[in-house]
């Protein structure tokens, strides 16, 4: 299983990338971080014609993922403008369509962006794997991937999400080679 996960901040200390980095550790070379959405230019239809390198790289990421994990921030009760740059170039992407997407929730209080999220992706198309899905009380308490898998009962939720994404997967005959967390 290759799972493409993708923080919603370009904060340095976000606890969603932080986040990401963890769960990257818990399966190493199954998960990749990517870094993508911040080296995107702001979506404009107008360069569909010919495409940026950074949206074509972020495309081919997508593409080449069994799964997507998104784990992003809210903002103002909304999907940080990353996270939403990052979707726009997806809209019109054949790549995109049907891809399985998982959600984190790094703060279970931010309920507005997670619900968002849920709405967009559905209505690009994707493939949302509600029983994967997951909410993490990470807020104010383990900011950094060291902190997260220290923490025994946290280590366990992302290791079930991640033994959860892959029975879903395999419960829809998509995933790839097994593997074992």
């Amino acid at each position: 299983m290759k799972l493409l996960a993708i923080p919603g901040s370009l904060r340095q200390s976000s606890i969603n990338a932080a986040c990401c980095r963890a769960l990257a550790q818990l399966a190493p070379g199954q998960v990749l971080v990517s870094e993508h959405p911040g080296r995107l230019p702001l979506f404009n239809p107008d360069l569909e014609a010919a495409l940026p390198d950074s949206v074509r790289d972020w495309r081919e990421a997508v593409q080449a993922a069994d799964v997507l994990l998104i784990a992003s921030p809210e903002y103002a009760h909304g999907i940080s403008g990353v996270m939403k740059n990052a979707l726009d170039w997806l809209v019109s992407f054949e790549g995109f369509v049907d891809k399985p997407v998982v959600l984190v929730n790094t703060s279970p209080r931010a309920h507005h962006a997670f619900e968002s999220l849920q709405e967009v992706l559905c209505t690009m198309n994707a493939r949302l794997l509600r029983q994967a899905c997951l909410s993490l009380p990470l807020l104010g308490g383990c900011p950094t991937e060291a902190a997260m898998l220290a923490d025994a009962a946290l280590r366990a939720g992302m290791l079930a999400l991640l033994r959860t994404l892959q029975d879903a997967l395999a419960d829809e005959g998509s995933s790839g080679p097994s593997v074992q967390w």
